[in-house]
């Protein structure tokens, strides 16, 4: 029973790729001298609409990557993907000093995106789209903006049904 259960979890876990965006040593200075930790910060997603990201700190590398990518499973949010490929419509997400602007593209074009802001896209599973950075360009910041984003999306069916208006009255 309780091996099974493992399995269950094992394979839930398996779902999402998980990728390190950024990894910071952080010191705290004390009378005996300098203490270090470790900042992570990590995106997963399952490449079909599904991602989180999630900060962790610890005094080694890998717990901190363990805690981040526990913290990215409770921070999911699904995506509108149109045709499989991109996102329905261009916006800008806002966090702090950190904007990020991004639109949909034609087929082909490929992810056009800096570092953090490329791992969110290419694990939501978006393979074509344009992005510019704006303002401050820490990772932890590009990726809140990007979230705040990517949560903004909305299809033409969301819409046309908080208008209480048919699909095919849209377009």
């Amino acid at each position: 029973m309780a091996k099974e259960r493992y399995m269950q979890e094992e394979q839930v876990e398996n779902q999402f790729e998980e990728r390190v965006v950024s990894i910071n040593r952080v010191t705290k200075v004390v009378k005996g001298g300098r203490r270090f930790r470790f900042a992570a910060l990590v995106v997963i997603g399952n490449k079909q609409g599904q991602v989180g990201f999630g900060t962790g700190k610890a005094a080694e590398v890998p717990d901190a990557i363990k805690k981040a990518v526990e913290d990215a499973k409770t921070n999911m949010i699904n995506v509108p993907i149109v045709d499989g490929r991109t996102i329905p419509h261009e916006i800008t997400g806002h966090y702090g000093a950190g904007k990020v602007f991004f639109k949909p593209a034609s087929e082909g074009t490929g992810i056009i995106a800096g570092g953090a802001v490329r791992a969110v896209f290419e694990l939501a599973g978006i393979n074509d789209i344009l992005s510019k950075s704006l303002g401050s360009s820490t990772p932890i910041n590009m990726v809140r903006a990007t979230f705040s984003g990517l949560k903004d999306l909305r299809t033409a069916e969301t819409v046309a049904a908080l208008r209480g208006v048919d699909i095919a009255g849209l377009k």
